[in-house]
């Protein structure tokens, strides 16, 4: 599937809001639920790093921590779901923190094989406290 155009995002979910409909985002861990999903009307569909992990029976929260390279990781998954969804914009879950990649080549790649756009996962928005703190002062979030 070929990247869907922002311009073209924008104005379905622009629809959507006008129309007073909530506008719905799923993850999918692999193919065939991305091809439910998009049959079910979804509006977005998201490929998280933790998807993997929920389909091997681990919890999402896997995916926040160091069990694997969770842009590697969403980039595998690519090719199970880019294929299968055909009108639907997909999502890919970057880790944009990851101290190892050249970021920008990296969302060429992502845009270069057919993702819409990116979101930022894992995150550190999901820590507080102590763990926060101590991850945004070494430059990670």
């Amino acid at each position: 599937m070929a990247a869907i155009p922002r311009q073209e995002i924008h104005r379905r979910l622009k629809a959507q809001v006008e129309a007073g409909k909530p506008i719905i985002g799923t993850g999918a861990g692999t193919g065939i639920s991305a091809k439910f999903e998009e049959a079910g009307g979804t509006d977005l569909i998201i490929i998280y790093n933790s998807g993997r992990y929920r389909m091997a029976g681990r919890g999402s929260l896997a995916g926040l921590f160091a069990y694997g390279d969770a842009n590697a990781i969403v980039m595998e998954m690519a090719s199970e779901v880019l294929p299968v969804v055909k009108d639907t914009p997909v999502l890919a879950g970057v880790n944009g923190t990851d101290p190892f990649r050249l970021m920008p080549i990296f969302l060429e790649q992502i845009k270069k094989i057919g993702f819409s756009g990116v979101q930022n996962f894992p995150t550190v928005g999901l820590f507080d406290g102590v763990m926060r703190d101590n991850m945004e002062a070494t430059g990670m979030g």
